[in-house]
């Protein structure tokens, strides 16, 4: 069975961005290590989908350029039943966890779960996250859109692996108890 996997930034106060969505807190140059990107690359090999929220959608395509996980299967979760056709991306807007469970039971790489706040309260409220891969900045932001909204249910997770990088970034992976 495909794994979904919850990879994403956090600042310290477990924040995924500040409160307008900027995540240019996580480009800031103190942060940046000559030809170290962290182990994006090697997640990003073993992929195929993406499932993220609309906002998260939105952000994506604010960096300009090309949607960047072409070539992957792309599901964005949305309340609305239109939205401007990509065709790189399927919009999903009903029983999002059966669709999950669904894809997990496909063949296939793990599914990327990109965010953000709501959608990964919903894939943990389901039962659906089997892993989680946070890499901690060491910055508090204060306030901000949470890796969980609030009406998060309690979940547990055991250690499986952890690296520190020299610029303070330390990143964690949990797999579900």
């Amino acid at each position: 069975m495909r794994k979904l996997i919850l990879y994403s930034a956090v600042s310290l106060d477990n924040r995924i961005a500040r409160k307008n969505g900027d995540v240019s807190w996580l480009e800031d140059p103190q942060f940046k290590i000559r030809g170290e990107d962290f182990g994006y690359a090697r997640f990003l090999s073993g992929i195929d989908t993406t499932l993220m929220g609309y906002n998260t959608y939105k952000l994506v395509l604010s960096f300009g350029g090309k949607f960047p996980y072409k070539g992957k299967a792309n599901y964005v979760i949305t309340r609305s039943r239109t939205r401007r056709r990509n065709p790189a991306v399927n919009f999903v807007h009903t029983d999002i966890p059966a669709l999950v469970r669904s894809l997990k039971r496909q063949r296939g790489k793990a599914i990327w779960l990109v965010g953000g706040s709501q959608a990964n309260t919903l894939m943990l409220n389901n039962s659906l996250i089997d892993r989680m891969m946070l890499t901690f900045v060491p910055v508090v932001l204060g306030a901000g859109i949470p890796l969980f909204s609030e009406s998060v249910r309690p979940a547990s997770f055991v250690l499986k692996n952890r690296k520190i990088f020299p610029n303070g970034f330390v990143q964690v992976t949990w797999d579900r108890k």
